[in-house]
């Protein structure tokens, strides 16, 4: 879901899929998120437990990149300011029921969100950049999981490569390489390349879910829902061996 979204998608997949045999026990699965989405943390904390749910099933996980807002100044806005005129007027009750609902949902994620906190909304076009690079090396889960808790939990700016570049180092990526890749535009286009062909597919709202290729799952789904849709997926081919079939 976006930053201003419930999780409350409907499902796109069919339980009745979790009792039949399997055709394989791999399965890839693309995650559709942004660094700044509150649903996105909770998102991957729950698809987290879902992977632990089904460990007879091999899950490849890629992050892919989606901005909820690509107009921001890559210097980032003021947080309280961004959100004031975000969800002004009649949008002010729909944000305090969302903040409600996301810090009440939290501690059973483990995680924290301190909104009051956060002092800027940033630019995350190199946030994603370094998601890149850390898929590159094995280390996206982990950078995910740095960036979401710098931004939400500790209050930092990771639209800043000073930031950004102490970030990937505790996700265990090279800093002295990803300071002079941030440096650089280094796949900017790559990255804004990649969102726009998920754009194309149809995602309109993170965390957004797609699995091998066939069918999506959309919203920050309890574990269970995301546990039944990697049992579906084990049911079907992965799109590009359907078409090699």
């Amino acid at each position: 879901m976006g930053d201003d979204d419930p999780a409350t998608d409907p499902l796109a997949f069919d339980p009745e899929w979790a009792y039949l045999k399997p055709m394989s026990d791999k399965i890839s699965v693309d995650i559709v998120a942004d660094l700044v989405c509150p649903w996105c943390w909770l998102g991957k904390r729950n698809w987290d437990q879902a992977v632990a749910q089904v460990p007879e099933v091999k899950v490849e996980t890629v992050w892919r990149p989606y901005q909820l807002d690509p107009t921001i100044a890559r210097t980032g806005q003021p947080y309280s300011d961004y959100m004031k005129a975000k969800f002004s007027g009649e949008a002010t009750e729909r944000w305090k029921q969302m903040r409600a609902y996301l810090e009440e949902a939290a501690p059973g994620a483990g995680i924290q969100f301190n909104f009051d906190a956060i002092p800027v909304r940033p630019n995350t076009l190199n946030a994603h950049r370094v998601m890149k690079w850390a898929g590159g090396q094995g280390q996206a889960d982990a950078a995910a999981e740095a960036l979401f808790k710098a931004f939400f939990q500790d209050s930092r700016d990771i639209g800043d490569p000073a930031v950004l570049t102490e970030i990937a180092g505790e996700a265990g990526l090279d800093t002295a390489i990803v300071g002079d890749l941030l440096a650089s535009d280094r796949d900017e286009k790559a990255v804004w390349e990649e969102e726009v062909f998920f754009r194309k597919l149809g995602v309109s709202g993170v965390p957004t879910y797609i699995f091998n290729g066939r069918f999506a799952v959309s919203g920050a789904q309890e574990p269970a829902v995301l546990a039944d849709a990697i049992r579906q997926a084990v049911q079907e081919p992965a799109e590009a061996d359907d078409k090699d079939a």
